[in-house]
């Protein structure tokens, strides 16, 4: 008997950029991270800035860090909304400079609280970098 799968599906801004039966996926969730697996109950999710594991045979094959976004299980799937995605090896020190150097000018610059709170998540979004890059 062959093992239940998952579709997990990654979707940035433009494009798809992971289709495949999985063995389990675990997700930034914005109250925590969670585990999606096969018949799961249904949820939607916001998304924290985080990484997101991909499991195959009992081990983690794809990290992918997200800046936010959205998650959509069900008993057959998920798919995760992300507004920015990246893998791991893309997150630098140099990234972090230039996405600091710009939330804080954006804070800096704000005018509005919508505006204030856009340049706070960005912060957050820099924070959770250099969480995973130190």
């Amino acid at each position: 008997m062959m093992a239940e799968k998952l579709l997990f599906e990654l979707v940035a801004p433009q494009r798809l950029l992971f289709s495949e039966e999985v063995d389990m996926v675990v997700v930034p969730g914005a109250a925590g991270y969670f585990g999606a697996l096969p018949r799961h109950s249904p949820l939607i999710s916001a998304l924290m800035p985080g990484i997101i594991d991909v499991y195959q045979d009992g081990a983690i094959t794809e990290r992918v860090f997200v800046t936010g976004g959205f998650a959509e299980v069900h008993e057959t799937g998920c798919r995760v909304l992300a507004d920015e995605a990246f893998a791991l090896p893309e997150l630098t020190i140099d990234l972090v400079q230039l996405r600091l150097e710009a939330a804080q000018k954006a804070l800096d610059e704000a005018t509005s609280d919508a505006e204030r709170a856009r340049a706070e998540r960005a912060m957050k979004v820099v924070e959770a970098i250099q969480v995973i890059i130190t």
